[in-house]
């Protein structure tokens, strides 16, 4: 098994900010609970996965989010692990322009923009997306990539936690 550790970090980044969001606290009401003084910078760039972060201070942010860390990390390992390949889903653009979700609307017209370049090829209409690309769309749809995952893999009919 393979791991790419900057996927890894976006993810687990991810699942922090859901938590928070969850928790409807802003990063300065996060920052607040913590035990040692971390700049709220430093918690955007863990959010972002852009900074690793050490299993000390995740256990501290957990503890703060009142989240049992192996739990965090459990849906971490299965989001990363999952898909397959590592990072990626896969959506069929069919599936996806009969959707009726309005928060969908976006990817929609970026499903019906794919197919009008496909013009009609034979088979189907399958595409792989990365984090990153999830990432974008799911801010184009004014959702979480966790929730925007859950949502295609509803569309597309594959089961599985996000």
């Amino acid at each position: 098994m393979q791991l790419d550790t900057a996927n890894y970090q976006r993810v687990l980044g991810d699942e922090l900010r859901r938590l928070r969001k969850q928790r409807g606290w802003t990063r300065r009401d996060l920052n607040r609970r913590l035990q040692s003084d971390i700049s709220l910078q430093t918690l955007a760039t863990y959010e972002l996965g852009t900074r690793q972060c050490s299993v000390v201070r995740l256990v501290e942010i957990c503890l703060a989010l009142d989240e049992v860390p192996h739990e965090l990390m459990a849906r971490v390992h299965q989001r990363v692990f999952s898909d397959s390949p590592v990072g990626r889903i896969r959506i069929d653009l069919h599936k996806v322009v009969r959707d009726a979700q309005p928060e969908l609307l976006p990817l929609r017209r970026w499903a019906q923009g794919r197919l009008s370049e496909l013009n009609g090829t034979a088979g189907p209409a399958d595409v792989s997306l990365d984090i990153s690309a999830l990432e974008r769309m799911a801010e184009l749809c004014g959702l979480e990539t966790v929730e925007l995952i859950a949502r295609l893999r509803t569309v597309s009919g594959v089961p599985g936690p996000v």
